[in-house]
């Protein structure tokens, strides 16, 4: 008989390593954090190393702590999954993709119209959602995310690196400039300052391409438009709002069309790449194989 250790100190100690707090661990458990500290030290015992480390209030895995963590996340969300067949009496034909806001629109769904072309009978269920998310908890069948440190325990597949440009409507460039108008000649109340949220720091702005690529002062984003999305930077400067420092794989279509036209060839890179993560008990299904290859074409010249 295969020696197992305390299923229910593992679940805990899976949560609070996931959360890094023994008080948000207790929270989602339902239990107190006192609670939480004897199981840990009840699997800590078991194992007989020691699996967090305390500095202050900063709560840290040790090297053991580390070893284990990827195994019982993997093996915990894999129980779950089987849980939620079990529990719906056959296997879920279902497909449950997790994205983020602004990849949603513009990116992933001219990709999944592709495949339900081919598969028109297959159920799609998109939820758009921030990271992290908890794949095992909420059965999701594949997760797009920026960058590849959210999902730590699950193989990332690198999917594209995008760069940002300054893109604008040809109406709103011809109307406040011609042929040989420069971006330094702009207002500044007409650029379009994308702020990602509070957990991105990587992301390019505007004052990082002006000292790249013009050596001059950048807009200040307090006399300028603000969007809290990528995706709606790019529809504001469609819609002639301004100009936005906008994402090319999720403008590509636009460009394309003349919709927008981009002020300069000068781009500057994202911090991170997009990544897909899938959960290991889930990869070799059909429909994720499927979607995967999908997401992972490298897109048409243009």
């Amino acid at each position: 008989m295969q020696r197992l250790p305390p299923l229910n100190a593992v679940r805990t100690f899976e949560v609070a390593a996931r959360l890094g707090s023994f008080v948000m661990a207790g929270q989602e458990l339902g239990v107190s954090s006192a609670a939480v500290s004897q199981q840990i030290r009840h699997l800590e015992e078991y194992f007989g190393k020691k699996l967090f480390s305390r500095n202050g209030n900063r709560l840290a895995l040790t090297d053991a702590g580390l070893a284990i963590y990827p195994q019982t996340s993997r093996a915990l969300g894999d129980i779950a999954a089987m849980t939620v067949r079990i529990l719906e009496g056959e296997l879920r034909t279902r497909l449950i993709v997790s994205v983020p806001f602004s990849l949603a629109e513009y990116w992933l769904a001219p990709r999944l119209a592709q495949l339900l072309e081919v598969h028109p009978q297959l159920s799609v269920d998109v939820r758009v959602e921030d990271d992290p998310v908890d794949m095992g908890r909420h059965d999701v069948d594949l997760r797009i995310s920026y960058g590849d440190y959210h999902y730590a325990s699950f193989e990332a597949v690198p999917l594209f690196h995008d760069e940002v440009l300054p893109l604008c409507a040809p109406e709103l460039w011809y109307r406040h400039g011609n042929q040989d108008f420069e971006l330094t000649q702009v207002h500044e109340s007409l650029f379009i300052h994308t702020h990602w949220g509070p957990n991105y720091a990587s992301h390019p702005t505007w004052s990082d391409w002006f000292a790249a690529e013009v050596g001059a002062p950048a807009p200040d984003p307090a006399h300028g438009r603000r969007s809290g999305l990528s995706s709606l930077s790019i529809s504001l400067a469609r819609l002639g709002c301004g100009i936005a420092l906008g994402q090319k794989t999720l403008a590509r279509a636009d460009l394309e069309s003349g919709r927008l036209i981009a002020l300069s060839s000068s781009s500057l890179r994202l911090g991170h790449a997009y990544c897909a993560f899938v959960p290991a008990a889930k990869s070799q299904r059909a429909d994720v194989r499927r979607l995967l290859a999908l997401l992972s074409e490298p897109p048409a010249p243009g």
